[in-house]
């Protein structure tokens, strides 16, 4: 999919700022610093659509960008950043959870996790509230320039056995400086939006 004007639409602190256009919503989420505005950057071509911050737990509202008026790309706080005071990650918590449950218009949700390493409490976490939201979702195993492009498939793979052992779900790898991955992504999404944009 070639994306001609992506625009930034709105910064949303509750449910009565989302928009409001029934647009499909592709949902971005992700411990804080694993990538989610580097990767709508990527996908869209563009340098400073989304803001990135090399300080994690930066996000702290759910931002929505515009993509064509065909869908949109929505970006949640990151969680479990260690900085963060227990007050700070409840809220984004519930952030998280709030929009997860009040949104009518997610088409698929899209997990970002480091390939380097482990899965972490909080990816477990959310990885199993995610399971039980029923909503359709893939899992992008980030920052796979860090390591050597012939170990990408062994790392998705070993990253699968932890989180998802059923294999029901698409694991696929990324990085926003290696683009080889961005077209498969791209594919796995429009199958998701296809119902939605035809």
């Amino acid at each position: 999919m070639i994306i001609k004007n992506p625009e930034f639409k709105i910064s949303a602190v509750s449910p009565k700022q989302y928009p409001q256009d029934d647009l499909p919503q592709v949902v971005l989420v992700g411990k804080s610093n694993v990538g989610k505005s580097s990767f709508v950057n990527t996908l869209v071509n563009r340098k400073n659509l989304a803001r990135t911050s090399s300080e994690p737990g930066k996000t702290r509202q759910i931002n929505f960008y515009n993509m064509d008026n065909k869908f949109y790309f929505v970006d949640l706080p990151g969680y479990g950043f260690s900085k963060m005071s227990k007050q700070e990650q409840e809220k984004v918590g519930k952030f998280i959870e709030e929009y997860l449950q009040k949104s009518k218009s997610i088409s698929l949700i899209i997990f970002l996790i480091d390939i380097r390493h482990d899965p972490t409490e909080n990816d477990k976490l959310m990885y199993n509230y995610i399971f039980k939201t029923n909503l359709p979702c893939i899992i992008i195993a980030n920052k796979a320039d860090k390591i050597a492009v012939t170990k990408v498939d062994e790392y998705v793979k070993s990253l699968q056995e932890i989180l998802n052992p059923l294999k029901d779900l698409s694991f696929l790898p990324f990085s926003s400086e290696r683009k080889i991955y961005t077209k498969k992504v791209w594919e796995v999404i429009e199958k998701y939006l296809q119902v939605n944009i035809n």
